[in-house]
This record gives structure tokens, C-alpha cells and sequence, in this order.
């Protein structure tokens, strides 16, 4: 049974992509790609705050990824290695600069962080002061990302770290190197004392080579005094935060090698449902006479959407003629 916060963050959150492709067909996808290899995702605050799967479950279930993910919450991370499959593995440090932090742990887990939640912030928002109110304060080491000898290469990056995210990606500049895809939660409400927002985040990636590509979800919630059972609630959300996926620039796949164009696309088209996405990287590939022309057709067959998947809607207006050869 769902307890009254899960059912309160249920209806906060708003989702924006649509993943649809099944196990068979992304096993099928990598086998037209020539992909060997897996899918590396390093998730950072693997705890949800309601269970939620992650996105890239089905590529978990189809055998193409390998998940690394960082919980420092105990019960949390416990939690995580019970129900962990196959390909999955969950560290018991903090990710952030390799220093040592309070980490302030709250009555609902998904608020913890090596911040001090803003009172006044809070106040704003029906329900926060009580959520995110610390119940324990313990000591613990962080770890960088790019010191870390377990990680040689993500494809996948997610980052849901309660207001370090900036901290974590300042140090995480030789894996990003290679990176096709963050998926980020981003602020727009700050509820962390110092925690950085939306722009300086946007910044920030933008810097390292990465472009924002979608919402992935977005989470609004009622100002105080408005409760959700009152009539007002619907028409009293205030944006709190987002889930972003940045994408390497498309401007500047060359940077990539083809082993990280091809696992973008499965990325793109596996977890996300971004199928415009995973066919531009396709044609790079290409481009590049790693795969042949033929391969553009099969892929769009094999993806072809349905209702509700991402995709672009149709335009009226007349014909294009399709540029010769391979491209971007």
C-alpha cells in the first residue's frame, strides 16, 4: 500500500519521455549496431525517493548495461543490493570532492544530503519542513569520481545527489571526456543552504561539452499553506525541480569514440525513448563507414513509434528530397 508521501510525490511528478522499446527489441538494436560491449552506467544516488525504476531498466533486463551506483545512507543502500540483478553493483560511499562532510539525514530518505536544508525554503512548501527534517547527523568520507579505480568509462551518467551535483561533476572531468549522456536533477527551488540551481548546473555541463536535450520529469508541488487535499492545490504548484537529460553536442560527435556513439544510441532509444536522438548518433557512425546506409533503414523500422513515444510530429507541407550520402 502506498503511504501518503509516495502518494503525495506520485502526483508531484510529471514525466516527459515515454521509453517503449522491450528487451527483444533493444537485444536486436545492439546486434544491428555490432555493440559487444556494455552499456556503462555509474547512477549516483541510486536511492529514489519512492521506488521508482530507473529508466534504463530495460536495458539492465536485456543484458546490455552495467550499473555502478553510489548510496552512503545505510538502510538505503541495503536496500539497493537485495533487490540488485544481475549487472548491478552498489557502493556504500558519497560521491562528491573527496572531502569529508556532515551528511544530514532526514525523516524521508530522499532528502538526505551533505547539505543543510534551508528553513525558509522549506516553509514555502506544504509538507517540506517535516520532510526534510534532519533526524541525524553523521560524519562521512567522499569520493571523487574520476579517483575511483572501479569506473574506467560511463556512458550513462545520473546524477541525484540532493544539492553536490556541482561538486561531483567538477570532479568527474576524465570521465565525462567520453560521456554520451547526463541525466541530472536539477533546482529550481532551492532547499539546500549554498545547493546550486538550474542555471549554474546548466553551465556547468555546457562547459564540459553537453547541451540539454529534454525534460526527462518535473516536480511541482503546493505552496503553504494549499494542502493537496484542497480545492486550490491543483492551481498552486510551484516548479521545484527538474530531471534533465544533457546529450553530448551534435555539433561535436567527432569527439566520441564509435564504442560510445553506438551505446549512445542505445541510451537514447533504450532508456529515454529519444529515437531522433539515437539516429542522429547512428548516422555518425555512418558517416564514419562504420556501419553501413542500409543500418539508417533497419533502425527505423525496428524503432518505429507508436503512441505516446517520443518522436517528431508530422508537419503538412510538401516533400523534401533526402540529402545524398551519410550526415549528421
Amino acid at each position: 500500500m502506498s503511504t501518503p508521501t509516495q502518494l503525495a510525490t506520485n502526483r508531484a511528478l510529471s514525466t516527459h519521455v515515454d521509453p517503449t522499446l522491450s528487451a527483444d527489441e533493444l537485444t536486436r538494436l545492439a546486434a544491428l549496431l555490432g555493440h559487444q560491449r556494455h552499456v556503462e552506467v555509474v547512477d549516483v544516488g541510486a536511492n529514489p525517493l519512492v521506488g521508482e525504476p530507473p529508466l534504463y531498466a530495460t536495458l539492465l533486463s536485456a543484458g546490455l548495461a552495467r550499473v555502478t551506483g553510489f548510496e552512503p545512507q545505510p538502510d538505503a543502500l541495503a536496500a539497493l543490493r537485495a533487490r540488485a540483478g544481475d549487472g548491478e553493483r552498489f557502493l556504500g560511499v558519497a560521491v562528491g570532492d573527496g572531502a569529508e562532510h556532515e551528511l544530514r539525514i532526514c525523516t524521508e530518505g530522499g532528502f538526505s544530503s551533505l547539505l543543510e536544508p534551508d528553513p525558509d525554503q522549506l516553509a514555502v512548501l506544504t509538507d517540506f519542513p517535516r520532510l526534510a527534517a534532519v533526524t541525524e547527523r553523521v560524519r562521512v568520507p567522499t569520493v571523487r569520481l574520476d579517483d575511483l579505480a572501479e569506473i574506467d568509462r560511463v556512458d550513462l551518467l545520473t546524477l541525484d545527489a540532493q544539492g553536490s551535483e556541482r561538486a561531483i561533476l567538477r570532479h568527474a572531468g576524465r570521465l565525462l571526456a567520453t560521456t554520451v549522456a547526463v541525466q541530472v536533477e536539477t533546482a529550481f527551488h532551492r532547499i539546500y543552504a549554498g545547493a546550486p540551481v538550474f542555471a549554474q548546473i546548466d553551465l556547468q555541463l555546457r562547459e564540459a561539452g553537453f547541451v540539454p536535450h529534454t525534460f526527462v520529469s518535473t516536480r511541482t508541488w503546493p505552496l503553504a499553506p494549499v494542502t493537496w487535499a484542497d480545492r486550490l492545490e491543483a492551481h498552486s504548484r510551484h516548479l521545484v525541480e527538474a530531471d534533465v537529460l544533457y546529450v553530448r553536442d551534435p555539433a561535436r560527435l567527432d569527439l566520441l569514440h564509435p564504442g560510445a556513439l553506438a551505446a549512445g544510441v542505445l541510451v537514447a532509444a533504450g532508456a529515454y525513448g529519444c529515437l531522433g536522438l539515437g539516429l542522429v548518433l547512428l548516422r555518425e557512425l555512418i558517416r564514419r563507414g562504420v556501419l553501413a546506409h542500409a543500418v539508417e533503414h533497419e533502425y527505423r523500422s525496428l524503432v518505429t513509434p507508436g503512441p505516446g513515444v517520443c518522436a517528431e510530429p508530422t508537419r503538412a507541407g510538401p516533400p523534401t528530397t533526402p540529402a545524398a550520402g551519410p550526415g549528421r
